[in-house]
């Protein structure tokens, strides 16, 4: 752990980086993390980003070296956190600047190391500036004015906080950030009563496609176990893991996550998970992770070791909806891309990132870049907003 306090001396603040959630209680981060203004999300707990250290999925080994800002108050209380990695890579983001790496190495700079203030591996919008209940309300600004530092300190050429909320994304932007902007496809609940009554408000050929999809994915004898909490054991934790590598290796030519993280994420966050396992001839063959808080089931890693037709869809999308009817969820977040969803009823949900630049021409050149990208991506979003399965109000 390190400290300094670069403000003046009337401030009440000392900035500290610790490398790891070893360093911090959990109850000292989670009061921060997840505080009644931030919600609860599941994916800045203690424990998940902490199962990520402690696993060795997220570490300096793996490109994502520990530099979380502490700012404690002069009564010693941790009033502020902010989760960030000195990368020296661009993988497991999901919001992609290579071509932003190789432009600034062309030219004959160094983009890597940079700052990045992210839930490793999971596109998932998260508050990152967290604030103490009891803390004043300018500690995200502080935050924000302290990571800029620390990218001084360290000399690096950007710093990036990615899938922030809106709210954050514009105290980002008034702190010097640039302001990037992209699309996911959610499912909101309209308090439907079942699947069925989701599926009344689809267009006939919609409606229709769904039905055809969900019953050809469990041809063969295919069966469904939803299982929760306690109900999950290492033996099923075994059987995912095989589907998620099979698929990872497959799909990206490497996994990010090894086995030890999905018992650890199994220990600590038990009453969030739902695990989807799909058995076949009496044995598991493919499976799908979500993650859950009060309001939101998050869709996660889906793996298979067997081909069958619209399996995927039925597993990730239509399960994840049946489930958060019938337990109350306000909505589905099925992960990063996909327009394919859009079909099977997720929505088009602009999504925020920003981003601070070191060298003073190339932020202008990215400033001119990402002002005709976010026009872009609003374009796209009305456009792909025209192309809802749902029918058309009177």
């Amino acid at each position: 752990m390190s400290s300094s306090n670069p403000y003046n001396n009337s401030s009440p603040y000392t900035i500290k980086v610790i490398r790891t959630l070893k360093d911090i209680t959990a109850q000292e981060w989670d009061a921060c993390a997840l505080n009644a203004e931030n919600g609860f999300n599941p994916f800045i707990s203690h424990a998940f980003i902490s199962a990520l250290e402690d696993s060795g999925c997220a570490t300096a080994q793996t490109g994502w070296l520990g530099q979380h800002i502490l700012l404690e108050n002069k009564q010693g209380r941790i009033d502020g956190i902010m989760p960030l990695y000195l990368k020296n890579n661009s993988f497991g983001e999901y919001v992609f600047d290579h071509a932003w790496a190789n432009a600034y190495q062309q030219a004959g700079g160094h983009y890597y190391p940079k700052l990045q203030s992210s839930v490793p591996f999971s596109p998932i919008t998260t508050p990152k500036l967290l604030s103490h209940p009891k803390a004043h309300h300018s500690i995200p600004q502080e935050l924000a004015k302290a990571a800029i530092l620390l990218a001084q300190k360290h000399g690096v050429s950007s710093l990036h906080v990615t899938f922030s909320p809106e709210e954050e994304w514009q105290l980002l932007a008034e702190c010097g950030f640039l302001r990037r902007q992209d699309q996911q496809f959610h499912w909101i609940n309209q308090n439907y009563r079942n699947f069925e009554a989701f599926l009344d408000e689809l267009s006939s050929r919609k409606r229709k496609n769904i039905r055809k999809e969900r019953l050809k994915a469990l041809e063969g004898g295919i069966s469904i176990e939803v299982l929760t909490g306690s109900e999950i054991t290492e033996d099923h934790w075994d059987h995912y893991y095989d589907f998620y590598l099979d698929t990872s290796n497959r799909k990206w030519g490497q996994a990010y996550l090894n086995r030890e993280f999905f018992s650890l994420i199994g220990e600590r966050l038990k009453d969030n998970i739902v695990l989807i396992l799909c058995k076949r001839a009496g044995r598991y063959m493919a499976g799908a992770l979500n993650i859950k808080n009060r309001d939101i089931l998050y869709g996660r890693y889906w793996g298979t070791v067997e081909d069958h037709p619209f399996l995927h869809f039925e597993v990730c999308y239509y399960q994840a909806i049946d489930y958060a009817i019938r337990h109350g969820l306000k909505k589905v977040e099925a992960g990063a891309q996909g327009e394919h969803k859009l079909a099977r009823g997720y929505r088009p949900t602009t999504t925020h990132s920003a981003h601070w630049i070191a060298n003073p021409s190339f932020r202008d050149a990215l400033e001119k870049y990402l002002e005709e990208e976010r026009k872009a991506a609003m374009n796209d979003l009305s456009f792909l907003e025209g192309l809802s399965p749902f029918k058309l109000k009177d």
